[in-house]
């Protein structure tokens, strides 16, 4: 199983929000590439970075935290947030970011997804962002009535072969992550399945790996200590 330690940027700065909430911020660190260096070194091979200003402002906006990020020797990243027309994917895999993470786009602009998925089909994965079991858009902030199955069917579908699953209402928490909806995901369908929100031990690495989960996306978790990123690589892999 993949782990893999998040840098949400937010201002030019690390931060963490607690459900997505962004009047509910942590400040972590004012250099992400130096974290980005801290993860390498504690094992990660590769990164997954937030833009959450672009989240909610439809557009990438920490396009220099993100090239400092992937500046760093010897990790890969994937980047999500804002990415929501084609010259914004093009701007990231242009610059050697391995992989873009769309979300709104898939509920909003499906055929672009689709050409996105022929063109770079290693290059995009579907982030299926729950609330109640409902998929949520434009940086968490808006509701909608599509199931998260039903929208993986869909983006399945249209060729994408990566999804990352966030329960949103778990994600900063410290609690623990849904279990029975990741499983339930997992199990159908047919390709890697990352899961995200919540996870805050190494036995909720465990559990993860057990549903069936390719990789987990660590947060605040590796940020305050109660997850050692070197221990987690070391027993669940890179």
């Amino acid at each position: 199983m993949e782990i893999i330690p998040a840098i949400d940027l937010r201002h030019g700065a690390c931060v963490r929000l607690f459900q997505g909430d962004y009047a509910r911020e942590e400040v972590f660190d004012l250099d992400p590439s130096s974290v980005a260096r801290r993860w390498r070194d504690c094992g990660a091979r590769s990164i997954h970075v937030v833009d959450l200003d672009g989240a909610a402002e439809g557009r990438l906006v920490n396009r220099e935290g993100i090239l400092a990020i992937q500046a760093v020797d010897g990790v890969s990243i994937e980047v999500g947030g804002g990415i929501r027309t084609r010259e914004d994917a093009d701007w990231l895999l242009s610059r050697g970011v391995e992989r873009v993470v769309l979300g709104t786009v898939a509920v909003d602009d499906p055929s672009l997804v689709v050409d996105l998925a022929e063109m770079h089909p290693s290059g995009v994965a579907v982030s299926l962002d729950a609330r109640d079991g409902f998929v949520t858009t434009h940086g968490w902030l808006v509701g909608t009535e599509i199931t998260v199955l039903e929208l993986c069917r869909k983006m399945r579908e249209a060729g994408v072969s990566r999804f990352v699953y966030t329960d949103v209402r778990r994600d900063g928490t410290m609690t623990e992550p849904n279990f029975e909806a990741f499983e339930e995901l997992a199990r159908s369908t047919d390709v890697p399945v990352i899961a995200a929100g919540g996870i805050s031990t190494l036995d909720h690495l465990g559990r993860l790996k057990h549903a069936g989960a390719a990789g987990a996306i660590l947060g605040k978790a590796i940020y305050i200590g109660s997850i050692d990123l070197h221990e987690a690589v070391q027993q669940f892999g890179g």
